[in-house]
């Protein structure tokens, strides 16, 4: 399948929120600007759905990031981070993420994963070969699989473009 885009190409965007989160800060000091992110993810398209995934924590401090997401029309689903005997913490949303992209997929010409993570190959081959769509992904190609790049119809590197970062104040 070559890869394009067409204004009539009906599109979901799947944001992995804590991956993105933790490479903007991590290596470019730096929050991500969602609302360019997604106006690059549907590139004048026909938006079906944007849902991104987010981990709840026990202080309630992203409370206001929550708020900004929903102002720019994104819907997201929610999970609470688990905190183990130990100390171990864990907020991760790969399996919902998967699902929610196959079970939107027979409304879609084109997915968007705005991901860097490796465990979603398995996804991108399964829409690309099993269900004929375009899969694109979005990611910092500092912290982004390889494997996932490669098996992606499109990718977008958002580390290249300064639009992508929401700098923090010194």
């Amino acid at each position: 399948m070559s890869a394009i885009k067409h204004k009539e190409q009906r599109v979901g965007v799947f944001i992995d929120v804590q991956n993105l989160y933790h490479s903007a800060k991590h290596i470019y000091n730096s929050r991500v600007n969602f609302k360019e992110v997604l106006r690059m993810a549907t590139s004048g398209r026909k938006l079906v759905r944007v849902i991104a995934y987010v981990i709840k924590t026990e202080s309630g401090e992203e409370k206001s990031f929550f708020e900004a997401l929903n102002k720019l029309g994104i819907e997201m689903r929610v999970k609470d981070l688990q905190i183990f005997p130990g100390g171990m913490k864990k907020g991760d949303w790969d399996v919902g993420m998967a699902v929610d992209a196959v079970r939107l997929s027979a409304q879609l010409d084109a997915v968007v994963l705005v991901t860097g993570d490796g465990d979603f190959v398995p996804l991108v081959e399964y829409l690309k070969f099993n269900r004929g769509l375009q899969v694109e992904v979005m990611a910092f190609e500092r912290t982004a699989s390889s494997k996932l790049t490669e098996s992606a119809d499109i990718y977008i590197d958002l580390g290249v473009s300064e639009q992508y970062f929401i700098r923090k104040k010194q």
